[in-house]
């Protein structure tokens, strides 16, 4: 399995796959690179790079928690283009990954493409910080992958209209059966990086995305999200003159991405930028 090293030694994996305009595809806060599976045979003919982050997936876990930072992920990612020899690539943040990207927009813009951001924003709601923070850290009641299957949709707000086949496959990305039941598939210590960093005032993220004027970029938000909302959406666009804007029906906090709004967004970026 491929593996870089971060900037303080820790082994982070990564898979690079395909030809063609490089997209970096940065997952959520607790997921991994498995967030981009249903979007993969929609972006055939270009090169898809992705990463788990430090703690996360099949990367080592840091032993100081509160390196679970954006700023921290965000050298870790330029640590990876490094590693692979690649001067710049287009980014394709899910949430989190979003972040990254408009951290990666202050520390290397040269280095960015264009942006597509999925169900994040300047902007993050604080119910949907609250919903994240009941959660992160914490080990399922569920003690099967079936069993979860069935009770995921229920507490998974604003989804509506979604296979059992998909709900079956995301809890075997989303948890590991044990024999004392299921696990995360993280280091569950990112709850503490969270709440301490939350205890902090929120900082103003518009220059961020400001900062990346000029590139081609696209939002996608769901319509029934809990984290992103529609005004937010609306400043984006008036401060990004061209900015790609797609809402999926039937999806919350965050859209899956195979969605054909979701690929017709992500289509017509890639078109900007070739």
């Amino acid at each position: 399995m491929p593996h870089y090293t971060a900037p303080d030694g820790l082994s982070l994996y990564y898979t690079d796959e395909g030809e063609g305009l490089p997209i970096l595809c940065l997952s959520g806060l607790t997921r991994n690179t498995a967030d981009f599976d249903y979007v993969t045979p929609h972006l055939s003919g270009h090169r898809l790079i992705k990463t788990d982050y430090r703690g996360r997936g099949q990367s080592d876990w840091a032993k100081d928690h509160m390196t679970y930072t954006i700023p921290v992920e965000v050298g870790d990612v330029l640590a990876l283009m490094d590693h692979l020899g690649l001067e710049k690539a287009a980014i394709l943040g899910t949430s989190r990954g979003g972040l990254v990207a408009m951290g990666m927009g202050v520390a290397a813009p040269d280095r960015i493409m264009g942006v597509a951001f999925n169900d994040i924003g300047p902007v993050i709601e604080p119910v949907g910080i609250e919903f994240i923070k009941n959660y992160i850290g914490r080990n399922p009641v569920w003690k099967t992958h079936e069993e979860a299957a069935r009770e995921l949709p229920k507490v998974m707000t604003g989804f509506d209209n979604i296979p059992e086949s998909r709900w079956e496959a995301e809890v075997r990305k989303l948890y590991n059966q044990t024999d004392d039941g299921l696990e995360i598939t993280y280091d569950p210590r990112l709850r503490d990086a969270v709440l301490e960093a939350g205890a902090q005032p929120a900082p103003d993220l518009w220059p961020l995305f400001d900062g990346l004027a000029g590139k081609p970029m696209a939002v996608i938000r769901g319509a029934n999200s809990n984290l992103l909302s529609e005004e937010t959406v609306a400043e984006m666009a008036r401060r990004a003159p061209g900015l790609i804007v797609a809402e999926v029906p039937d999806r919350g906090h965050i859209p899956f991405l195979d969605e054909p709004p979701a690929v017709a967004a992500l289509q017509e970026w890639i078109g900007k930028i070739k």
